[in-house]
């Protein structure tokens, strides 16, 4: 295992050695120590490398990330695994606002809670978080599921597309075109996966199912107060 002390090194320097693994892997498992909440850790990873991060991390960790699974032993500043198209991120203290903002694909785990805008505009990735999530979580998402097992603050889901929210405990107020939906067969077999995948030990039945009413995709005059 390599281990990086970023007290010695620097966050370009991390980077350009675990850029350098990319198609020719010598080293897949990497320790940084000493991280001190700095900014843009372990982006833009295109390998199956194992990243642990020992302490706190700044903005975009492990952003654009791609196969790679990165673990960070503590918080995470504002937008972590943000583009994220494949891999697993998992963050084991709380994490700021945007976590997962825009991604693709992958798994994006957050033991403890998540800020505002958790999975804003999300296309395919799956989060889930132990704890809570703030304000306007999953605005705009398209694709993918988020799954909260603590509450959900203020307009959840605002004009979002076809991601599927589950929520175990309380939901602050909905956004516009998010409303509860069944929870059906299909749905708990996917949660049920997504929890098991997360390591998380919940009951797929404690939860409610949230989506889109589909009275935005198109323009109608009559709901034009709610665009």
């Amino acid at each position: 295992m390599n281990t990086f002390d970023l007290t010695n090194n620097t966050v370009t320097e991390l980077n350009h050695a675990l850029h350098a693994q990319k198609g020719n892997v010598s080293q897949a498992d990497w320790t940084v120590t000493n991280p001190k909440g700095s900014h843009n850790l372990a982006v833009g990873l295109d390998e199956a490398l194992n990243v642990d991060i020992h302490g706190h991390a700044g903005y975009f960790c492990a952003g654009m990330n791609k196969t790679a699974n990165i673990t960070v032993h503590g918080n995470v500043g504002q937008g972590v695994a943000e583009n994220m198209m494949s891999g697993v991120v998992r963050v084991k203290g709380d994490a700021s606002q945007a976590a997962g903002a825009t991604a693709h694909g992958g798994l994006l785990v957050i033991e403890g809670n998540a800020g505002a805008r958790c999975g804003i505009s999300m296309k395919g990735i799956d989060i889930v978080v132990k704890g809570s999530v703030g304000h306007m979580s999953c605005f705009m998402g398209q694709s993918g599921s988020l799954v909260v097992c603590g509450d959900a603050g203020d307009a959840l889901g605002d004009s979002l597309y076809e991601v599927h929210i589950y929520i175990k405990g309380e939901v602050k107020s909905l956004g516009a075109d998010c409303i509860e939906k069944e929870m059906r067969d299909e749905h708990l077999t996917e949660l049920a996966a997504l929890l098991e995948k997360a390591g998380v030990d919940e009951d797929p039945a404690s939860f409610k199912r949230y989506g889109s009413a589909r009275e935005l995709y198109t323009f109608k005059v009559d709901n034009a107060s709610a665009y």
